[in-house]
């Protein structure tokens, strides 16, 4: 699919305020309303637009103690990475997990409700057949930025 600038803008403006209204945002790029709302369908239908949400303050609703844990993994194949996603799956104090190179495997990050359920969590994952070779654990003491990006592209 060909993006043009009215679709770049319209992205840049929803990935800020995915409440903004028809005519606002059609103001905002220049446009009138049908023909902008024709635009943000299209992209919808294309699956660029995935969907819309709030950002929500769960410490709010539950504390929670963020850890990042690295994680080695003792085999580098196939088998061993989609077992041990698939244990990321299925675990929900795991908000967020990327695979990194550079020394190892995985970055995970757990929202524990204490440490000791964090590290609880991490001694069953240890003798699980998760395939854990080593892992290095790093409390977040403080929250320095967090924040959802827009699209910053020059049109």
């Amino acid at each position: 699919m060909k993006l043009d600038r009215y679709d770049l803008k319209i992205l840049d403006i929803l990935s800020r305020d995915g409440r903004i209204t028809k005519s606002k945002l059609a103001d905002a790029i220049n446009l009138s309303v049908s023909p902008c709302w024709e635009r943000v369908k299209r992209l919808e239908n294309a699956g660029i637009i995935q969907g819309y949400s709030a950002r929500i303050d769960t410490d709010v609703l539950v504390p929670r103690n963020p850890v990042w844990v690295q994680i080695e993994l003792k085999q580098h194949n196939a088998d061993s990475f989609a077992r041990f996603e698939a244990l990321v799956m299925q675990t929900p104090e795991v908000t967020e997990c990327v695979a990194v190179g550079g020394g190892v495997d995985y970055l995970v990050k757990f929202e524990a409700r204490t440490i000791d359920s964090y590290q609880r969590l991490m001694d069953k994952w240890l003798v699980s057949d998760a395939g854990i070779e080593r892992y290095f654990t790093y409390i977040v003491t403080k929250t320095v930025k967090r924040e959802s990006i827009g699209i910053d592209i020059d049109v």
